[in-house]
Formats: structure tokens, sequence, C-alpha cells
């Protein structure tokens, strides 16, 4: 904490406000229940190759293939949740929190690639439809799904509040619902010899890795641009800051997610000359954390005057925000910076 009186103006003060992140699952748990799910995904991955190519059957080769993906992102998703407990060091002063962002970023980035080559390989079977061994896909896509339940059922178990472990939840729940898919295909192959029920599956699982992929890429893509939390917007809470009594004017407002579950926000609030400053600026670290979740927040608070407001102003980045009784003036709640 830091305080500096500047040459005609009233106290300034540049908070720095702590935050306590936790989560119902521990770090440690989570990576039990990951690697769990892991062991279970490869071992069962290599048997699917094997069994896929022997009853040449792309849905198979398919759930084959984003089980490779699922155990590479059950990996990732271990060293990233190992990489973000390393305390902040050197440069890096939030430490390595955004690394789990990087890992489901390149899953859902995965996912998008896979779901592209086999649409291209599901429409080519539909045309020239190959032979499917109906019985060894039935059969397998019914272990597949024993399989991923328990996977799915380990990793639900984790914190999924985190974009890493939901990214990693998203790939095995694919693929559970992968394995339903070709369940279905090779009892319809065994029952009717209608080969495309096969690549038909394959489209499935397609468009199912193309909706999460989609997801994964836009989510951690918001927290990598800086954008606003979902539920938080900035121009509704800039407003309802200069509500609070002796608020003259809040700009620089910026609100983002340091990784996923972790908002943070920073703003530069005048208050009117004769109050408290440390008592307003309570009040609003109070307002951000009970009605925002907004735990994580560093507020420079200042006396202002007329010409402080001014050369604030053209200073500031973003919208500015004024209070209704601001020297008798209309209320702006989102004028320009200039």
């Amino acid at each position: 904490m830091s305080a500096g009186h500047g040459p005609g103006q009233g106290h300034g003060h540049a908070e720095g406000h702590g935050h306590g992140h936790g989560h119902a699952v521990s770090a440690a748990a989570d990576k039990k229940l990951l690697g769990g799910a892991l062991a279970l995904i490869v071992g069962f991955m290599i048997a699917e190759v094997i069994v896929g190519l022997a009853a040449g059957s792309l849905a198979l080769v398919t759930d084959a293939a984003h089980m490779l993906t699922d155990a590479i992102a059950l990996a990732l998703a271990l060293l990233a949740i190992r990489l973000a407990a390393k305390p902040p060091a050197g440069g890096f002063t939030y430490g390595f929190k955004r690394v789990e962002i990087l890992s489901a970023q390149a899953n859902g980035i995965t996912l998008l690639l896979l779901a592209a080559y086999f649409v291209y390989e599901a429409v080519s079977r539909m045309i020239h439809p190959p032979e499917v061994k109906g019985a060894l896909v039935l059969i397998t896509g019914v272990v597949g799904i024993a399989v991923n339940l328990l996977a799915t059922w380990l990793i639900s178990k984790a914190n999924r509040s985190s974009l890493n472990v939901e990214g990693a939840f998203q790939h095995i729940l694919n693929d559970l619902f992968a394995f339903i898919a070709t369940a279905i295909a090779g009892l319809v192959v065994l029952l009717t010899g209608f080969a495309r029920a096969d690549a038909i599956a394959a489209l499935v699982v397609a468009v199912l890795m193309l909706k999460a992929g989609i997801g994964l890429v836009r989510d951690s893509g918001r927290i990598f641009l800086e954008a606003a939390p979902n539920a938080i917007d900035p121009q509704a809470l800039g407003a309802e800051l200069c509500a609070i009594e002796g608020v003259v004017e809040v700009h620089d407002l910026h609100v983002w997610e340091i990784t996923s579950g972790e908002p943070a926000a920073s703003a530069h609030i005048m208050v009117a000359e004769g109050l408290d400053c440390h008592q307003i600026r309570i009040q609003i670290e109070q307002v951000l954390a009970e009605r925002h979740h907004l735990t994580h927040s560093t507020l420079q608070v200042d006396h202002a005057t007329a010409d402080d407001r001014s050369a604030h102003c053209s200073d500031s980045h973003g919208a500015v925000h004024r209070s209704i009784t601001t020297a008798g003036q209309a209320p702006d709640p989102a004028s320009p910076a200039h």
C-alpha cells in the first residue's frame, strides 16, 4: 500500500488489494483425478486402434484419434496445474496461471482441426463405403462407453471452474458421445449391413468436436484479450460505483480475468474534497467483492477539484463515469476518453 500527495490536488492513494482464490477441490485432488482418467484413456486407446484397424471402422479410428487428443489434453492439464502452482517470480508477476488458458486453447484448436479432418473422411466414406465389421464396432463401442463414463465421472469431480480442467472434461465428454454413436453404428451395420452408418457416426462425433472446440477457443480468447467476464458489464459497473455517495468520477476502469474464475479490476476513483478517501475505497471494495465477486482489485483514489477532473479525463483510457451531482451537471456514464 502506498500513499502520496500531489501538488494542487488531494491525497492520492494507490491501493493494492489482495485476493483469496480457492476452490472446493484442491489442485492436488485435481491431479489425482486427471491422472486416473489419463491412465484409463491411454490403456483403452491402444486397444481401440488395434480393433479399429481390424474392423475397418472409421468411427473406431476416429474415436481412437479423439482419445489421443484426450490423453494430450489431460497431460497438458496436469502440466498446467503444476506450472500454475508456481509462485510469482521475476517478470511473471501473476506467476504462470495463464498456462491453464494456453492449455485450454490448445485443446480447443485441436478439436477444431480434428473435426475438419473427420468431416472430410466421413464424407469420403459416405460416397465410397468400405466393408465394416459391425460386431467388433459394437463391442468396442460398448466397452468405450463404460471406460469414458468412468473417466468423465473422475474429471467431473475436479475443479471445472478452471477452463483448463473444463477443456479436458469437454474432450472426455465428447469421446463418451462418440462411443455412443459408434455403438449405435455398429449395431446398425450388424443388423442391416448398412455400412454408411459408420461414416454417419463419425460425422456426429465431428459436429460435437466442433461445438466444444469453438467454445474453448472463444472463452480462452476472451481471457487472452483481457475482456471482462461475461457476468460483468463494465459500463453498468462504472455507473454503479459513481452512485456511491462521495464518488465524483470513475475512469480508467478495467475488468479482466487473470485466469478462469479469477476476475480482477482496477480503477481511478475521484472523490469530493473533504471526504475520507480510505472509507470510500473500503466501501467500493465491498461492492466489488460482494456484488461482483471481484476480490482482486487495485484502486487509486484521489480528491478532486474541477481542474483535476479535466486533467484526469484528458488522460484516461476508456469510458469516463461521472456522478449526477458533479457540479450540478447531468450524468455522462459512458463518455469517450480523449
